[in-house]
């Protein structure tokens, strides 16, 4: 009889035990409490937040609508060029091959992380944000600090947006004003012919033209600097930003060229220092 209760008994513990277990698996967990320096905004740009995502998601789908509004202007253009045979011209040459597209790659004594995710996981300085700045400059002015490696916004109460850039390196670097003469969505590349000749000598081959798209050193947006061959323009090499890398353009990530190019119209006033 004793051993039939102790049964019952222990029975009963069990049972009660599996619901509580069972139970506890819809119990709501408690809230995760986050120090407010680790959930401040740049610390958050650092992870792939759903509106980096989307940012990056929103580029995809304008280039590949961009890419397709150029294919339609080729095609259309074939067409109206298009020549019966008998009236082609007889020659023995070769039909002129497509400009060969090459993307950045730096070579291993540059000094500064070769792949994407170790500029990730660089400074967080160089990501954008608001911050207090004195400047007798008038809002909407842009103003581009190379010693420091920032561009600033500048904004209405003593604010600036502030971005991390990529600057001239030694011998290319240089200071001025100049306005904001054009701007342009996924620009085609055309390297001056003193870049090709200098690039020729250290052994890499660049294309006369190259189209725009997601391996052009344009990146996504330009902003071109009156009449110079200096612009602001995007990348596709991210993990150079805050190094002195160019031939004197101003470079920023494709995320933050995207937010500038909608802040500011042509005729912009650009200081550089």
């Amino acid at each position: 009889m004793k051993s039939m209760l102790f049964a019952a008994g222990l029975a009963t513990v069990l049972l009660f035990s599996w619901g509580a277990q069972a139970q506890d698996r819809y119990v709501e967990p408690p809230p995760v409490l986050v120090s407010p320096d680790l959930s401040a905004p740049w610390v958050m740009q650092l992870r792939s937040s759903p509106v980096l995502a989307q940012q990056r998601t929103q580029q995809a789908v304008e280039y590949r609508t961009y890419q397709r509004a150029r294919n339609a202007r080729e095609r259309n253009s074939a067409r109206r060029d298009y020549r019966p045979r008998h009236q082609m011209p007889v020659s023995g040459t070769q039909p002129a091959k497509p400009p060969q597209r090459v993307a950045f790659i730096p070579r291993a004594s540059e000094p500064f992380p070769l792949n994407e995710r170790s500029w990730r996981m660089s400074d967080p300085k160089w990501l954008p944000q608001v911050v207090e700045y004195e400047t007798d400059q008038s809002p909407g002015t842009i103003v581009v600090d190379t010693r420091q490696r920032f561009l600033f916004l500048v904004l209405k109460g003593g604010k600036a947006k502030r971005y991390g850039v990529g600057v001239g390196k030694e011998g290319f670097n240089w200071t001025g004003t100049e306005k904001i003469s054009n701007k342009r969505k996924w620009p085609d590349w055309h390297p001056p012919a003193e870049m090709i000749e200098r690039e020729k000598a250290k052994g890499r081959i660049l294309p006369v033209k190259m189209e725009g798209g997601p391996a052009n050193p344009l990146g996504a947006r330009a902003l071109y600097l009156g009449s110079t061959l200096y612009r602001i323009h995007g990348t596709n090499a991210p993990w150079t930003i805050g190094r002195a890398v160019s031939s004197g353009c101003i470079r920023m990530r494709n995320e933050d060229v995207v937010d500038l190019y909608n802040r500011i119209p042509v005729g912009t006033n650009v200081v550089v220092k």
